[in-house]
């Protein structure tokens, strides 16, 4: 007959055992649907309601690039800035929901945001603060003018020139010229040829230093002061609510010339310039965000496949974006137009370390892949942290298959000899409809040829790169953001008094952080859910696979005593 401490020793094993089976197949799998069933956007669900209502609202924080000497950056001298701030903003996103796919996989809805200053959290700064600025709008208007025109009386150039080349007569002058060029005329018919030829190619060479454009760059140099109140240099004394906000306003009763100046700026569509109720123009950074959204966003669910929710499967009914350049002229779709990942409110669930991860973002047209970097613990929440790599905005150009986001829509600035900008930049032009420059704050990792042309710069990649911090399991964000900088290249334009004596340099205007940090309310409930759910499973898995392997090993040991007892012979 088994003694008892073997039976005991057999239950042991089996308890060990099943603690063994629930810790590393049973408990894993039923987590594993609960993730799956929580994460799903579903109508009426839990999930859906965070869905529509952020539970929180974001952080987004402002700094400014204040310039110190406007006068002398005039006369040439190197910018000088210091930065200003944060200016603090609760940013609140709500979500109207438009409709559901058939198949529930599918969810469209319009985003609207609403900021709200946060005095607390600026403090010692206010809305009210003096700032010196770039004057963004001129710059940009003053820019974009100078490109049109060029590119106007570039265009006429070359459909004269196509036309010219089609003429016999001109291909006749063009063959004969190849003959004869450089050589001295041996009568008087030949010098009537090179007479002829010259000026065919001045004619095919219209735009360069053409009347017309001078002309016209000479009529808004003239009407510049109407346009945008009398500036004095190309910085704007304004506050931070105006700039921000509010709006700097210009075209305030413009006449003649400058009142057609002023509506084709208002007709051009910026986003950025709003009309006042007085038919004055108003620029501002973030104006235009703040109220109902108009981009219609189509994400996946997660029904069918819970890795895939919130993925960003259509924006403005297209899958891609048409705003950089095409890989081919059949108008496949490049790299840089393609939109991947989530908006940044949410990550898939299920991360393991040294995978990565989309956001997109529409406020710089492109989508972001972020990068594992290291295990993270943010109030007692195990995560993963994530960072941008060097393919965000250092890695660009030809060499690194990614020219399309090389649009080469500025003139006379500092970039490379293919067009494509140093490293550390980009080009929005096409995306924000103005010769806006993207860099990381602080002109962070960017090329020495863009910093060395500013003074007050102090980049820091503890403060100025962007990461975020995400629950492995849930794809929750735990905190983090998104930190980004906008620039603009300052330059002299031809004509252009005010612009005469500038130096080219890449300007600083604002840097943004935009993202999240758990808060109390939000990390209690979060832990309550799953972090000591997770804690109590834990607890059982090890405490049955433990305990029963214990509890078979001293009985093991206990029957091993009892037979030795009953062996030992009798003492005599």
């Amino acid at each position: 007959m088994l003694h008892w401490s073997l039976i005991v020793s057999a239950l042991g094993v089996c308890v060990s055992a099943l603690g063994g089976y629930c810790g590393w197949v049973l408990f894993p799998s039923m987590v594993h649907k609960k993730v799956e069933q929580s994460v799903i956007i579903a109508d009426g669900s839990e999930q859906y309601k965070r869905f529509v209502n952020l539970p929180q609202p974001l952080n987004f924080k402002v700094y400014i690039f204040n310039v110190t000497n406007p006068d002398r950056i005039q006369q040439g001298a190197i910018p000088i800035v210091e930065e200003i701030g944060p200016y603090v903003y609760k940013q609140f996103r709500q979500k109207k929901v438009k409709h559901f796919s058939r198949d529930g996989s599918k969810i469209s809805y319009v985003q609207n945001v609403h900021f709200d200053f946060d005095a607390d959290a600026s403090a010692p700064y206010t809305q009210d603060d003096r700032i010196v600025a770039l004057n963004m709008h001129m710059n940009a208007f003053l820019q974009v003018f100078e490109r049109e025109i060029t590119d106007i009386f570039q265009g006429f150039a070359n459909r004269l020139n196509s036309r010219l080349n089609q003429t016999p007569g001109v291909r006749v002058l063009k063959r004969l010229m190849e003959r004869i060029r450089g050589k001295p005329p041996i009568s008087w018919v030949e010098g009537i040829m090179i007479s002829l030829i010259d000026g065919v190619k001045s004619v095919l060479q219209i735009s360069e230093n053409d009347p017309g454009l001078a002309l016209l760059l000479v009529h808004l140099n003239a009407n510049l002061k109407a346009v945008f109140n009398d500036p004095r240099s190309m910085f704007v004394q304004t506050s931070v609510r105006e700039y921000l906000f509010d709006g700097v306003r210009f075209c305030i009763n413009p006449q003649g010339i400058a009142k057609a100046i002023c509506n084709q700026i208002k007709e051009s569509g910026s986003k950025t310039i709003r009309e006042q109720s007085d038919g004055s123009l108003a620029f501002s950074f973030f104006g235009h965000k703040n109220g109902s959204g108009h981009d219609v966003y189509e994400v996946h669910t997660g029904k069918g496949d819970a890795m895939r929710v919130l993925e960003i499967q259509k924006l403005d009914d297209s899958h891609n974006l048409q705003v950089w350049l095409n890989a081919s002229t059949e108008g496949e779709t490049s790299v840089c137009n393609q939109i991947n990942g989530t908006d940044a409110s949410a990550y898939p669930p299920f991360r393991q370390r040294g995978d990565s991860m989309y956001i997109f973002s529409a406020d710089i047209c492109r989508s972001v892949q972020l990068f594992y970097q290291s295990d993270i613990q943010y109030q007692g929440i195990p995560g993963y942290r994530y960072s941008i790599g060097e393919n965000f905005i250092n890695d660009i150009g030809p060499e690194h298959d990614n020219e399309c986001f090389c649009v080469d829509k500025l003139a006379n600035v500092i970039k490379r000899k293919n067009g494509c900008l140093y490293a550390g930049a980009l080009d929005l032009t096409t995306c924000l409809d103005a010769p806006v420059i993207l860099t990381l704050p602080h002109m962070l990792g960017a090329s020495n040829e863009y910093r060395k042309m500013i003074r007050g710069l102090k980049p820091d990649a503890k403060k100025h790169q962007t990461f975020v911090d995400v629950q492995s399991l849930t794809g929750t964000p735990l905190q983090g953001g998104k930190r980004v900088q906008f620039n603009m290249f300052l330059k002299s334009i031809n004509r252009i008094t005010i612009t005469e004596n500038l130096p080219t340099v890449l300007m600083p205007a604002i840097w943004v952080e935009e993202g999240i940090q758990l808060n109390s309310e939000m990390v209690a409930f979060f832990k309550k859910k799953l972090i000591n759910s997770l804690k109590t499973l834990n607890i059982v898995h090890w405490g049955t696979l433990c305990g029963g392997l214990a509890v078979a090993v001293l009985s093991l040991l206990y029957y091993i005593y009892q037979r030795g007892r009953v062996e030992e012979p009798p003492v005599k």
